[in-house]
């Protein structure tokens, strides 16, 4: 229970009507903050329902971004002024102009401590293709904050520091379960989508099945690439291969209790919650050296590593953990010790302490007058 002269806080994020990594953190942060007594949070969801028959409105392609939005932007207005620090979460390209940046702006001008805290692998590309205009607004935020030390290198390259706080995995929530022996059935869990490049696990498996016929692959998530990944699993003769869709968080850790071995390959990548999810539930990962993934993966210690884009590697590296169940176990041991640095309490401290130090830095929290109306809506799921 928050007590009196707690600081004030808005995660402005997706909902997990928006199934993505973003979400579940925010989500998983939320009920982390509750348990702190010295802050009292809240959350705006950047894609807020519309109210009763308005809703009909949100299932129409275009009209759907632009009555969203519109109520996006009137309940920021009418909102902010009642905290003392707005924590927006951000993404890359179009999702920065339409999420982050209304939220940075009026909150600002509320005179409110902002924390901008950027979560895309994109950074680069997108610092790249949209230059000046997206420093121009990274640079009204009073602290930059990304999850991983990858971002921290980004960052610097164009004159902007950051300061790192990691996603958070909940240790009870995936049970680590010891693997002494391996089976041969393996889990991808990513969008399907181009950057996550879901096709190289496909053709890495296609190699183990070579070798392995009985071995079985679960593909989980949604995207773009579904129909093209499809194809190509039907092109390459595979069998035993399962398309799930898309998995809402309280299913994931059953998932990861039915597989033995964790594939990923994406091209383009910051701090996947995905790895430490599989360290926690005791799955051995075997995975691309994209972005920030070797700040959290040791390689031949708490995971494998291999190049981007590099299917037979994959599949050599995957092949060698089942010929070596032992190494294998001794590996998924250290990763699940590695988890403990992300553990709730844990993370959800670092944010308190920079909360705290930003309202030290600006005005004493403000009063009970405000601009703003109701509190913010906090039913995530």
């Amino acid at each position: 229970m928050a007590i009196r002269g707690s600081i004030r806080v808005c995660l402005v994020a997706p909902s997990l009507d928006i199934l993505g990594g973003q979400a579940v953190q925010a989500s998983r942060l939320f009920r982390s903050l509750q348990d702190v007594p010295s802050v009292a949070v809240d959350v705006l969801p950047i894609n807020p329902r519309l109210p009763g028959v308005f809703r009909l409105l949100q299932r129409v392609r275009y009209l759907r971004t632009v009555v969203t939005s519109v109520r996006y932007a009137w309940t920021l207005i009418t909102r902010l002024a009642n905290y003392d620090i707005v924590h927006v979460f951000s993404a890359s390209y179009f999702s920065f102009l339409l999420a982050p940046t209304p939220a940075l702006l009026v909150g600002r001008w509320y005179g409110k401590r902002v924390v901008l805290n950027y979560r895309s692998g994109e950074a680069e590309d997108h610092l790249r293709r949209w230059g000046r205009s997206v420093l121009a607004i990274l640079r009204r935020a009073d602290v930059l904050v990304v999850p991983s030390g990858y971002l921290v290198e980004v960052f610097s390259r164009v004159g902007l520091g950051a300061r790192v706080v990691g996603n958070i995995v909940d240790l009870q929530q995936f049970a680590f379960r010891e693997r002494k022996s391996l089976r041969p059935i393996f889990l991808s869990n990513r969008n399907l989508e181009v950057h996550y490049n879901v096709a190289c696990v496909l053709r890495a498996f296609a190699r183990i099945q070579r070798r392995r016929p009985e071995a079985r692959l679960i593909v989980a998530g949604d995207g773009s690439q579904r129909g093209a990944l499809l194809r190509l699993a039907s092109e390459l003769g595979l069998h035993n291969v399962e398309f799930v869709g898309r998995v809402t968080p309280a299913r994931m850790p059953a998932l990861y209790d039915t597989a033995d071995v964790y594939l990923n390959a994406p091209d383009v990548d910051n701090m996947p919650a995905s790895i430490l999810e599989a360290f926690a539930s005791g799955l051995p990962v075997v995975t691309t050296d994209a972005g920030g993934i070797p700040h959290i993966v040791r390689h031949d210690d708490t995971g494998l590593m291999v190049p981007r884009g590099d299917h037979e590697a994959l599949a050599a590296a995957a092949l060698r953990l089942l010929d070596d169940p032992v190494g294998a176990y001794r590996m998924t041991r250290r990763a699940r010790e590695e988890c403990r640095r992300y553990a709730p309490e844990v993370v959800a401290a670092d944010w308190v302490r920079l909360y705290q130090g930003l309202m030290r830095q600006g005005e004493a929290p403000a009063g009970t007058q405000a601009r703003g109306g109701r509190s913010v809506n906090t039913a995530w799921e």
